[in-house]
């Protein structure tokens, strides 16, 4: 890309939509063709994850760059409780938001925000249209959504109603300036229910996968979303599930064809993504990284779809390989922006730009071979063989994973007499890591003792 020449960029991050459960990723009983184009026509990361596997740490880690165990929020932020929904948890942070306005990007948030204060415009952000209200809700009938800080109630499914104001925020920007646009879909997020009936009912004939005979969880107790009713009709959950991916795959389209009339299309770079994985029936379970008590670091919580399209700019019809997260994926879209010179060193970012391997620009041999991730006390690193989750004050047990052998993650061989090597080299380079990139004030083994977080219900009872 010339130096001189800056992009649009659409970001768009899904509530609880897992890399499993799309087309471009293997699964051949859903039905998402735009996704699949995209991932066809431009660059699809096979093997990329999450930091946390929980909304709001997530998101926090994509917008800003850093680590839970940096930014401090640790868990899920709940809007009914106002000492966590009213704290401005960024208000320390430097976000994407707050670094592109200086390089003349119009900015603007659509859709779920999960970071507090979602009735307010952001900083960073000159348009600003955010759900409202707790979490989960209803997927159709009224919404409270806030416009500029101005509270209205929009009737409709949220998908199309959010897509709606993108559409309207694209039609009407400023166009002597390039922009950012920010995308919040919520549709697979539970409550799995009430999506659009034309296509829940394409998939409740589906077969599933084997989704719904799985064993249960062997490592600890089921919560959170894997006690709700949903487990008592699971092939109905699962079809309003893959429509929920349907309905947000047909709303990109929406947005493809929209950039098209608009002559934006090979000016502006689309990414796809969500903010966490998620199981539906897979390990007996429903949920996240919270679904379980210990909390846990199954793939198909911590792992999450990531789709790059720029007609003409990036190097098109790629599968790569390498490990990458949101972390990285900051690093990238600011790289691609042209504004890494305002990334301040002392912001100690974990990240690295990948940019090079999506437009060909230069190989990065030199790539980790390790992914790492934390939620609370619970830090993970993960090699292409093994998996270590460590829980450092819990009770529960640590879990070692062979996953070439055991890629259902099913026997724990972390005591295994001829495993001892590994958990020691892996033990050393999560400390070594975090001891690298955490700050010790908002650290992840000390989140206990911090009032501020809303942590998962067993992770509050005290040790």
């Amino acid at each position: 890309m010339p130096e001189t020449e800056q992009n649009n960029i659409i970001l768009i991050v899904n509530d609880d939509l897992a890399q499993w459960a799309l087309g471009c990723y293997g699964n051949a009983e859903i039905h998402t063709p735009t996704l699949d184009y995209l991932a066809s026509t431009g660059v699809l990361m096979e093997n990329a994850f999450t930091p946390t596997p929980v909304c709001s740490p997530a998101r926090a880690c994509l917008l800003t760059g850093r680590l839970a165990s940096q930014h401090g929020i640790h868990d899920y932020l709940s809007s009914t409780i106002p000492e966590i929904h009213r704290r401005p948890w960024l208000q320390d942070e430097i976000t994407l938001a707050t670094l592109l306005p200086g390089a003349g990007y119009q900015t603007a948030h659509c859709g779920k925000w999960h970071l507090g204060n979602d009735d307010q415009p952001q900083a960073g952000f000159a348009h600003w249209f955010s759900g409202v209200g707790d979490y989960p809700a209803e997927h159709g009938g009224d919404h409270r959504f806030s416009v500029n800080g101005e509270i209205q109630t929009i009737p409709g499914q949220r998908t199309p109603v959010i897509t709606d104001k993108a559409i309207e925020f694209l039609r009407g920007r400023d166009q002597a300036a390039p922009f950012f646009l920010h995308i919040g879909y919520f549709g697979t997020h539970n409550p799995w229910r009430g999506q659009p009936e034309r296509l829940a009912a394409a998939y409740r004939g589906r077969e599933f996968d084997g989704l719904l005979d799985q064993p249960a969880y062997p490592f600890g107790a089921q919560a959170l979303e894997s006690t709700l009713p949903t487990r008592l009709n699971p092939r109905e959950a699962l079809a309003q599930y893959f429509a929920a991916v349907a309905h947000i795959d047909e709303a990109v389209g929406r947005l493809l064809d929209e950039l098209e009339a608009l002559q934006l299309r090979e000016s502006t770079l689309l990414v796809f993504t969500s903010d966490h994985g998620l199981c539906c029936g897979h390990h007996g379970l429903w949920g996240k990284g919270n679904a379980t008590l210990p909390l846990n670091m199954l793939e198909e919580s911590i792992r999450v779809p990531l789709v790059f399209n720029h007609p003409r700019r990036l190097f098109a019809g790629q599968r790569r390989p390498e490990f990458v997260d949101h972390l990285d994926l900051f690093q990238t879209l600011a790289d691609y922006a042209g504004i890494t010179d305002a990334l301040a060193q002392e912001r100690n970012y974990p990240g690295r730009s990948f940019l090079p391997l999506l437009d060909n620009s230069a190989a990065l041999p030199d790539w980790r071979q390790i992914q790492f991730g934390e939620y609370g006390d619970l830090r993970m690193a993960r090699t292409r063989q093994h998996k270590l989750v460590r829980r450092y004050y819990d009770e529960a047990p640590c879990e070692l994973f062979d996953l070439a052998f055991d890629p259902g993650e099913t026997h724990n061989c972390y005591s295994d007499a001829d495993c001892g090597s590994v958990v020691a080299r892996l033990t050393d380079e999560i400390e070594r890591y975090f001891e690298r990139y955490q700050a010790a004030d908002k650290s992840g083994l000390r989140a206990r003792e911090l009032p501020r977080h809303n942590l998962s219900e067993a992770w509050r009872q005290p040790r």
